[in-house]
């Protein structure tokens, strides 16, 4: 016992409720942002509304295979409520996905979308030869350098 009359199991135990609050959080937060409602919800994923209603509270943590239907339900990617729910670690970023996954104003399906896009993009340039991506406008179109324009 600590201090405060708490023993080791006690924390583990207010960790595990820690990860399932705010996992339950962001479910019901993601579900507020899509304007469904818990019963709805429910009934897209597949489970329950009292247990739904309890993950959303924090009272029961979720298994990988529960999350991964609440995703679906939610049309977000597993991989965000997996980071969530402490099952994932934070994906590598680097300033523009950082940027993008800490926007409040899109939703997870939008962020999603966006770093989908974002690393074609960055696929493509880089199987990409160097003069085939150098001295290009945005239309692929070659852009006249005036030094050695011949008049």
């Amino acid at each position: 016992m600590d201090e405060n009359g708490t023993s080791p199991i006690d924390k583990v135990a207010d960790i595990g409720r820690g990860l399932s609050r705010d996992i339950g959080e962001y479910i019901k937060e993601q579900r507020s942002n899509a304007k469904i409602s818990l019963r709805q919800l429910s009934k897209l994923a597949g489970v329950s509304n009292p247990y739904l209603s309890q993950i959303e509270r924090g009272l029961r943590k979720p298994s990988a295979e529960i999350l991964q239907q609440i995703a679906k339900g939610l049309r977000i990617s597993a991989e965000a409520l997996y980071v969530q729910a402490g099952i994932l670690d934070v994906p590598a970023g680097g300033p523009v996905i950082d940027a993008v996954r800490a926007d409040t104003v899109l939703t997870e399906r939008q962020k999603q979308v966006l770093l989908d896009i974002y690393e074609s993009f960055r696929r493509e340039n880089a199987t990409a030869t160097p003069s085939t991506t150098e001295g290009s406008d945005v239309d692929g179109e070659e852009s006249e350098d005036p030094a050695t324009r011949s008049e």
